[in-house]
């Protein structure tokens, strides 16, 4: 077994940045609290129950039993550092799942062995999928009635379209599981109470399922390494260090995912993972350079930027977050070279200069300052003003360099690290304060939490001044206003819960917009011709000012004007003033006169084209459709269903589980308020639902 080791120098391949993903339930924060305890990160087991844990630290977290933001903590194993950052499971805030994997480099995903494959675990792993982060996973809960390990094996090849594993299998089964089977070392592991001491013992290899299991890992392997094809046919020895190499060339290619086997909560299986995420996870020198994109996120023609601690900095702020000590807590994930505390950056987003006044090494809520930050750490900065979730930093010298079109500071101008896409808010609630004196500090309040979570919107009314704020479900809304209310100390009222709809067009349209006007003495003159039509593009709208610009020869600030005055459109339809999605607009034509041409002209002229194309592109109004995924025993099978079509659900298909039946659908989220009550009140409170949004459609009716 390895141990918990000193403290490595800041060399890239002792560094492995993990994240913990899973459907809520799953047993991720139990399993992250041991591995603090055995790594010595901590010196008591906290017990999500009991509202010790400790990246549970939001009071709401302690509450509730669930994890509500991501919780960032740095521990040491077998002289390896490991950053771990334990992701929530519920569905309403997958804005910290999406962050979270987009600056990590492998992750440790934590299924049920009596619920298996649930909907949310779907929803990470295909996340997981989008950012190409490395997998082990870890089946929890064997301990429990109705355990399955095997039917979660078949559970991942079917429904995440994922070449399972299994390195280990279960000792025993549900209530009498004693330990695990090291089907590496053919060794029985098992624990003494608090799991500190692991014992092992020869596993007998004429065990006929431990031998099949064996047989079916050594075939996997030896599909990718001609070496352990040999040796197996020839009868040779297999030498562990052998397998492992082959098990991490594997993980690294994606063509298998390693499974282990435990139970958190006996403390069953937690050693051997953490082996594992040093064994099998990359070190973030092992990953691809990283390829820059310009400000638009399309592909840049520019030098890919290696993962080296010797170049110059660069980094990506993923997280912000207020704390009460420090101030503005921005969360970077540095790529390559060193920040250094008092370093001044160069925010390459916002083209704004800030300095780095302090450095934080982040255990939860709790911290260590620290003097630097290389390339492939994380850490929390202090003092950038102007840095937003998504951001690309670089030194400013370096930055300089890039602005004169020489490479620096990760690339040519224009270069910068490829943004974070969160899903658009799908629920909204009036919010009002109980007098008006409270009204500009709660307006500030809610803009100051906008920022920290790119889920939450928040608009103001200008005729009636009421506060309507948007997120991904209610309890998302509940929990963000119970944020405001213990940080202002504002209790607000909120309104009913609302659908947010959406506005899109169902037809091309073109049309030409010109404005002449004389204002102030001084002649105004644009032609504009827009195309505007249709477009899948994830909820998104897309501006391409295409070839006409080039060939009318239109200044850079001009088109960015026109640019402007087309986004602007963006946020109100014109059909029935909802934001518009899924819409795309080129620039087909442009009359450009340079002596009467001006910005305001260009702006006015493309924001009178949009407008006219959108209302003759048959404006169509949408509504948020959602994936609902019912689990209930069998014999309710029918009341889930009826529930389902009684709200104008699509059922698309009822899957036999090993413990449960799964009923998936879709269904409109205005028919979902309340749900929760009535499918426990048809099931006898047996059955559970897991929602996510799936895709806007046309507005029933």
């Amino acid at each position: 077994m390895a141990g918990a080791g000193n403290r490595p120098g800041n060399a890239m391949p002792s560094i492995r940045n993990v994240g913990i993903i899973s459907h809520i339930d799953a047993g991720k924060t139990t399993t992250t609290e041991r591995m603090l305890y055995y790594t010595g990160r901590t010196h008591r087991i906290g017990e999500v129950d009991d509202g010790e844990a400790t990246t549970d630290w939001m009071a709401q977290e302690q509450e509730r039993g669930i994890s509500i933001t991501s919780a960032a903590i740095t521990c040491f194993w077998a002289d390896h550092q490991i950053n771990i950052i334990d992701t929530p499971g519920h569905v309403d805030f997958t804005a910290e799942v999406e962050r979270s994997l987009r600056v990590l480099d492998g992750a440790v995903a934590i299924f049920s062995a009596v619920e298996g494959v649930e909907p949310q675990s779907e929803t990470v792993w295909h996340q997981a999928d989008r950012h190409s982060v490395a997998r082990i996973a870890f089946v929890n809960k064997l301990d429990r009635a109705g355990a399955s390990f095997d039917a979660v094996l078949a559970q991942m090849r079917t429904l995440l379209s994922a070449e399972p594993v299994a390195l280990q299998a279960p000792w025993g089964q549900d209530r009498d599981l004693r330990g695990i089977v090291d089907l590496i070392t053919m060794e029985r592991i098992w624990w003494n109470g608090n799991g500190t001491t692991m014992q092992r013992r020869p596993a007998d290899p004429a065990d006929p399922e431990l031998a099949a299991r064996r047989d079916r890992l050594i075939d996997r392997l030896a599909d990718g390494s001609d070496e352990i094809a040999e040796r197996y046919l020839e009868g040779r020895e297999l030498p562990a260090g052998l397998l492992r190499a082959a098990v991490r060339a594997a993980v690294a290619s994606g063509r298998l995912v390693p499974v282990l086997a435990g139970a958190a909560r006996r403390n069953v299986g937690i050693q051997p993972l953490l082996d594992a995420i040093v064994w099998y996870l990359p070190a973030p020198d092992e990953l691809p350079a990283l390829r820059l994109v310009d400000r638009d996120g399309r592909a840049a023609d520019l030098p890919a930027v290696a993962r080296s601690a010797q170049g110059p900095p660069l980094a990506l702020a993923f997280k912000l977050q207020n704390d009460r000590e420090s101030g503005p807590l921005s969360f970077i994930r540095v790529y390559s070279g060193t920040v250094r505390r008092g370093d001044r950056l160069l925010n390459l987003s916002e083209r704004r200069t800030e300095r780095v006044q302090r450095l934080l090494r982040m255990h939860a809520n709790r911290r260590e300052q620290i003097e630097s930050v290389s390339a492939g750490d994380i850490a929390a900065a202090v003092g950038l003003k102007f840095a937003r979730t998504g951001d690309t930093l670089a030194v400013r010298q370096a930055a300089g360099r890039q602005a004169g079109g020489r490479q620096g500071g990760g690339g040519r101008s224009g270069g910068l690290l490829e943004r974070m896409r969160f899903p658009l808010p799908v629920v909204s609630v009036a919010v009002e304060p109980h007098s008006a004196s409270d009204a500009a500090e709660l307006l500030a309040a809610l803009q100051g939490l906008r920022l920290e979570d790119p889920t939450f919107s928040v608009e103001e009314n200008p005729e009636t001044g009421q506060l309507l704020v948007s997120g991904m479900g209610e309890l998302h809304l509940e929990v963000l206003m119970r944020q405001i209310a213990e940080r202002t100390g504002i209790d607000a009222n909120a309104g009913k819960p609302q659908v947010s709809f959406r506005e899109s067009v169902a037809i091309a349209v073109e049309h030409h917009e010109r404005f002449d006007r004389e204002i102030g003495g001084r002649a105004h003159q644009a032609g504009v011709g827009l195309r505007v039509a249709p477009h899948d593009q994830g909820g998104r709208c897309s501006f391409d000012p295409g070839r006409a610009a080039a060939a009318a020869g239109l200044p850079e600030d001009l088109c960015a004007a026109v640019a402007r005055g087309v986004e602007a459109g963006f946020s109100s339809g014109p059909g029935f003033g909802y934001p518009l999605v899924d819409v795309s607009v080129e620039l087909i034509g442009c009359d450009y006169d340079q002596e009467r041409a001006s910005r305001f002209a260009f702006e006015a002229a493309a924001s009178g084209a949009f407008v006219a194309c959108c209302r003759k592109a048959r404006p169509v109004l949408l509504e948020p459709v959602m994936s609902v995924d019912v689990t209930t025993p069998k014999e309710f099978v029918g009341e889930a269903l009826s529930s389902l079509q009684m709200r104008g659900g699509a059922i698309e298909t009822v899957e036999s589980g090993h413990a449960a039946e799964r009923v998936s659908a879709k269904v409109p989220l205005g028919a979902m308020f309340g749900y929760t009550t009535d499918l426990r009140s048809a099931t006898q409170g047996r059955a559970a639902h897991a929602m996510a949004f799936a895709h806007y459609a046309p507005v029933r009716g």
